[in-house]
């Protein structure tokens, strides 16, 4: 089974923080973090079924970096929205505010 997945504007910037902040600590850590990101989204994409955190939100912790990736996953539809990837000291009521459609 292959899934399609759909980033929203907020994951995508979520990202690009990410990798910015990352490659001024060291240059080609950000590389890293993406090369990461894009390895564990390839296989979401097979296998989507992750533990549910908030309501329907499915949380799946990044295994280099302190970031968990939060998403939706409709059966129905084969899709895989990804609504945030964010560091895991942040107060989990920051990603709760955002609007999940």
């Amino acid at each position: 089974m292959s899934c399609t997945a759909y980033l929203h504007k907020e994951a995508r910037e979520d990202i690009q923080i990410a990798i910015y902040w990352y490659n001024k600590k060291q240059k080609g850590l950000g590389r890293k973090f993406h090369r990461e990101f894009l390895n564990l989204l390839s296989s979401l994409s097979k296998t989507p079924y992750y533990q549910v955190r908030y309501d329907e939100i499915h949380c799946l912790p990044m295994v280099k970096f302190p970031y968990m990736i939060h998403f939706t996953y409709s059966k129905k539809n084969k899709l895989i929205e990804i609504y945030g990837v964010f560091h895991t000291s942040l107060n989990p009521e920051n990603f709760l505010k955002r609007k999940i459609k």
